[in-house]
This record gives C-alpha cells, structure tokens and sequence, in this order.
C-alpha cells in the first residue's frame, strides 16, 4: 500500500506522462511477456504506482511511475523471496514470473494477491511482526541501504515545483536544522534490518485471517527505531490512533519509543518528510495542494496537527 513515506508521485518523467491510458498499456504488454490475462483487471490505486488486480487469477501487478526504481524493484523481489524462505507472513512474488520486467520504461513487478476484500490488521499485529522481523538476521545478498532520512528530503525538496519560493526556503532550512539535531542522536535499539514504512495500512489480513507485512519496497537498514516512529506520531501528534491502540502496540513490541529522549527528533524529521511527500503531489492534486499548506503552517507555527488528514 502506497503511504506518505513510500515514494513519490511523479506525473512526468523520462518514460512519459504517468496516467491510467499509459498504465494500462504497460500493463497488457506486461501480462503478455509474462503469461497472464489482463482482460478484466481493477485499477486499484494510480500514484507513485499504478496497481491492478488481475482478480481471476489472484495476482496483484505494480507498476512504478518512476523509471529509475529498478534496482530498488530487484531488491524489493529479493527481500519477498528471502521472507517466504523464512516463512515470515509478507506478500510474496508470483514466483513462475521473472522479474522485474520493463515495459516502455516501467517497472513491473507481480505480487501474489492476499485477500478478496481489503481488510487491515491491527497495531498489536503490527507489532508482533516488526518483533519477528527486527529478529531476522538478513543475508548480504540482500543488498540492503543505508536508510539515509536527508538523502530522501534533499530529493523531496528538489521536487517542490508547486511551493512558494518562501516556503521552499522555509522546508530547506528546517531540514539543515534536523539534520544537524539528528546526527546528535543517541540511539537505543539495535541498528539492523527495518521495514522503512511500518504503519498500520502496510499490514494486512489474508485469506486465512492471518495479518501478513506488505509493501517492501523500502526495506534497510537502520536504528528499529523508524520502525516505530510512524504508530508513535499517528497518535501522538495526529490522533490517528487512540490510547488504547497504541498501548496495546507498545504492550505487543515490549519498547515505547515517546520515552526515549530522542523521540521529539526523531517525530519531527519524519513529520518533514511526511510535509515534503505531500509537497510532492501538490502540484497536480488539489486536495494534496491545500494538505500541504496547512502542515507547513503549522510546522513553521508550531501549531497542532490534529488537522492534519491521511492520505
């Protein structure tokens, strides 16, 4: 599930406009190449991947509207073959499929659907499987990151076209400041392998009722602190999530992170990321464009963000 930490949703590139014709063109060439029947696939999601259902075979196909994620594609592939060798409950590749393929510039990759109707987990859910994951000790062949939080932001802030001048300078200079907080940082679980993206809409429920990770695209590593961060500030900061939901997901994780000294760091570097995702799509989705003004208002006030609305 694409969230507001996972990507960006680029409308023009290299490979041309990204739109459902385009998409759907890359989608029947992808099938053909790789044996499958797109007749009767559901676009489900158009952003920073277009995502369709091949419902009749039970097959999710992606494809990413940025041409350059191939090699983050391949790692992608190798960490769902490396989970189900562990029989860790995540999505898993079609595995008759080669893959990535590119089409016309696109990355394509195919997923084995996990339900008929969409059914999120829970946050004690949630935490069990980052637990068992944090455990996992990842092979090199991997070929896993170093999460680099400022890379992404610098990247970001590239892309602000639909910003003002003002606050273009305003988000520069605020992630100058974090950065230089950040790097003060003491950090108290271990570094190691994270999901990059572990929130409740990554989790979902499979045929079987079993609650299962998705979305591997930003796996790393990195302190399992940002494994935690994003349940923190949903409730924390947002009220996304209530008390008793985010006891029982510290309760089932066994470490609350809003009592470590470096949460407030840490909560605002995510919550600038999270402004300069949005910042990314402001200037072709209107609602995106006024989501954006109000968070950078308020980080820029220090006003509440309980406002703020997911997306």
């Amino acid at each position: 599930m694409a969230s507001e930490l996972s990507g960006d949703d680029a409308t023009f590139d290299d490979a041309g406009e990204f739109t459902a014709e385009s998409a759907g063109a890359v989608l029947r060439q992808a099938c053909a190449q790789a044996g499958l029947d797109p007749v009767g696939a559901r676009l489900l999601r158009l952003g920073s991947n277009a995502v369709y259902d091949l419902a009749e075979r039970r097959v999710i196909v992606r494809i990413a509207a940025n041409p350059g994620v191939l090699s983050e594609m391949e790692r992608a592939v190798r960490v769902a073959r490396w989970l189900g060798e562990e029989s860790f409950p995540a999505n898993r590749v079609v595995p008759e499929v080669p893959q990535p393929l590119v089409v016309s510039g696109r990355v394509v990759t195919f997923w084995e659907s996990v339900q008929d109707a969409e059914e999120f987990g829970t946050l004690p859910e949630l935490a069990d499987l980052l637990k068992r994951l944090h455990w996992l000790e990842e092979p090199e062949s991997l070929g896993l990151p170093y999460f680099d939080p400022f890379a992404k932001m610098r990247s970001s802030l590239a892309r602000l076209s639909a910003a003002s001048e003002e606050d273009a300078a305003f988000l520069s200079a605020r992630a100058d400041e974090l950065e230089k907080d950040y790097d003060r940082l003491d950090f108290v679980l271990p570094f190691g392998l994270i999901h990059g993206d572990a929130n409740i809409g990554n989790i979902l429920r499979d045929r079987t009722g079993r609650a299962v990770l998705i979305d591997l695209d930003g796996f790393a590593l990195a302190p399992r602190e940002w494994d935690l961060i994003l349940t923190a500030i949903y409730y924390d900061r947002y009220g996304w999530h209530s008390r008793a939901q985010y006891e029982s997901f510290v309760h089932h994780y066994g470490f609350d992170l809003m009592n470590w000294p470096g949460y407030p760091v840490l909560a605002d570097v995510r919550e600038l990321m999270m402004t300069l995702w949005m910042g990314g799509k402001a200037a072709t989705e209107p609602q995106a464009a006024t989501e954006f003004a109000r968070r950078v208002e308020a980080i820029r006030t220090g006003g509440s963000r309980r406002d703020w609305q997911p997306f």
